[in-house]
C-alpha cells in the first residue's frame, strides 16, 4: 500500500528563458555539453565496476579527477567549475537512488545530445526588470532574461536551466508544492480506472480524455517524418526538420501536461481519498521480445510489434504517469491521501456479487455479470472495484499492491556498502 500523508515534497517553478545568440551558444555548446560529458564519464566509470573487480570511484575521488581534468583539458577549463561539479552531484544522487531498495529509480544511463539538455546553476541570483520580465545570472553568460509568469520562490539556492528538443529554454527554481484550495470537508473517496481510449474514469461516473494530437498536426508531423527520412544524416537541413517535428510534439505535450495539472487539482480539491491502480507503466510500454523461428535458422516468428507500438503510443498519450504523480504530490500538500491498489481483475469482477470472469465484460464499454446479471459501464464498474479495494486497504482489510508494479518487487543485485563505493554518496 502506498498512502501519502501531509509531508511536503519539493517541486519546481519553471519559467521560459530567452537568451541572446551569444548566451545561447555558451549555454548549449559549453554548459550543456560539459555537463553531459561529465555525466557520461561517470556512467562509463561505473559500468566497469562489478562485485569482486574493485570499487568504483567515490564522490570525493571524482571531484579530484574533475580538478585534474580541468588542468589537463583547456575545453573543460574554459567552462564553469560549479556547473561541472554540480553534474557530478546530480550523478551521485541518481546513483544513490538506484541503490536504494525502496526507490524504483533505474540505473543512470548515458545522455544523448539529441535529447533534452540542461545544467544547474548554484548560488543563483535573480532580479526583476519589469512587471512581466526578470533576469537570472548564468555563469559565463551574465544576466539572461526570463518571463516572470509567477512569483519566484524565496531563497531558491540553485536553478536548473534546460533546453528541450523543440529548442525552447527554461529555468526552474526549487519550491515547495503549494496546497490546493479546499473548503472545509469531509469529502468523499474516489476510485480511478485508467484506460487507453478514455484516459480516466472515476467511480462516480465521470469520464476524462487526455488531449490528443489534432489531425492537422498529425498530417504535418507525418510529412516532416517522411522528409527527414530522405535527408542526409548529420546535415543542417535534417536538424532543422527534426526541430520542426519536435515543435509539433512539444505543443501536444504541453496540452497534456496542462490537462494533468488541472485534473489532479480537481481530484485533490474534491476528495479526501483518491485510489489509483498500481500499474507498471514502464513494463507495459516495452517492446515485444523477438521470437526466433525454430524451423528457419536466423528467422523470427511474428510478435505483433506494430500492434504493440500502437498500444504503447496510446498508453503514453493518456498521461497515466504524470497524472498519478501530480495527484500524489498535491495530496501531500493538501492533507489528502492517495492509495495505489492491485489492479488485477478489476475489469472482470462484478461490483455487486464479486464474481470474476472474462465473459463479464462484453465489450469495451459494456459490463454484464454472467452470475447475477448486474449491468454497468465497464470502466465505471472497474473504478468502483478500485475504490472498494482502496477503502479495504485503509481499513487494514486488504492486501497492498506491490511496488513498482502489481507483481513482485523488482529484484536488485546490490553489493555491501563500503567506504570506497558510491552507494552512500550524497
Amino acid at each position: 500500500m502506498s498512502v501519502v500523508g501531509v509531508k511536503l515534497r519539493d517541486m519546481a517553478n519553471r519559467y521560459r528563458i530567452y537568451p541572446d545568440l551569444e548566451a545561447e551558444r555558451v549555454m548549449r555548446d559549453v554548459h550543456c555539453a560539459q555537463s553531459r560529458y561529465v555525466w557520461n564519464l561517470c556512467v562509463e566509470q561505473q559500468s566497469w565496476w562489478w562485485p569482486g573487480r574493485g570499487s568504483a570511484p567515490s564522490a570525493v575521488a571524482r571531484q579530484k579527477q574533475l580538478a585534474a581534468a580541468r588542468q589537463a583539458e583547456p575545453w573543460l577549463a574554459e567552462g564553469s567549475s560549479s556547473v561541472q561539479q554540480q553534474a557530478l552531484r546530480d550523478y551521485d544522487r541518481a546513483l544513490t537512488a538506484y541503490f536504494d531498495p525502496s526507490n524504483p529509480a533505474r540505473k543512470p544511463r548515458f545522455r544523448s545530445r539529441k535529447k533534452s539538455q540542461g545544467f544547474v546553476v548554484r548560488d543563483v541570483r535573480t532580479r526583476r526588470v519589469s512587471r512581466h520580465w526578470g533576469e537570472v545570472q548564468v555563469p559565463k553568460c551574465g544576466w539572461v532574461k526570463f518571463r516572470w509568469s509567477r512569483p519566484l520562490p524565496q531563497n531558491p539556492g540553485m536553478a536548473r536551466v534546460t533546453l528541450d528538443r523543440a529548442g525552447r529554454w527554461h529555468v526552474s527554481f526549487p519550491a515547495a508544492q503549494p496546497a490546493v484550495r479546499r473548503a472545509p470537508g469531509p469529502y468523499p473517496a474516489v476510485g480511478i480506472d485508467r484506460g487507453v481510449r478514455t484516459a480516466m474514469v472515476t467511480s462516480d461516473g465521470q469520464h476524462y480524455r487526455a488531449p490528443r494530437i489534432s489531425d492537422r498536426d498529425a498530417a504535418r508531423y507525418l510529412a516532416l517524418q517522411r522528409k527527414l527520412a530522405r535527408q542526409e544524416p548529420g546535415s543542417r537541413r535534417r536538424e532543422k526538420t527534426r526541430r520542426k517535428m519536435a515543435a509539433v510534439t512539444a505543443k501536444v505535450t504541453d496540452r497534456r501536461r496542462d490537462w494533468a495539472e488541472k485534473i489532479s487539482a480537481r481530484l485533490v480539491a474534491g476528495h479526501d481519498l483518491v485510489v489509483f491502480e498500481k500499474l507498471n507503466i514502464p513494463g507495459m510500454v516495452k517492446r515485444p521480445a523477438p521470437k526466433p523461428d525454430p524451423d528457419r535458422p536466423g528467422g523470427f516468428l511474428p510478435n505483433r510489434a506494430r500492434a504493440k507500438a500502437g498500444l504503447n503510443r496510446g498508453i503514453l498519450a493518456s498521461a497515466w504517469g504524470i497524472l498519478g504523480t501530480r495527484t500524489r504530490q498535491k495530496a501531500e500538500a493538501a492533507g489528502a491521501a492517495v492509495v495505489f491498489v492491485d489492479p488485477r481483475f478489476t475489469s472482470q469482477q462484478c461490483r455487486l456479487c464479486g464474481h470474476i470472469a472474462p465473459e463479464n465484460r462484453e465489450s469495451q464499454a459494456v459490463f454484464r455479470c454472467v452470475a447475477c446479471g448486474h449491468a454497468d459501464h465497464a470502466d465505471v464498474n472497474a473504478a468502483r472495484n478500485v475504490l472498494a479495494r482502496g477503502l479495504a486497504l485503509t481499513n487494514g482489510e486488504g492486501v497492498p499492491a506491490h511496488d513498482p508494479g502489481h507483481g513482485n518487487k523488482r529484484p536488485r543485485k546490490t553489493a555491501p556498502a563500503g567506504a570506497d563505493t558510491t552507494r552512500n554518496a550524497a
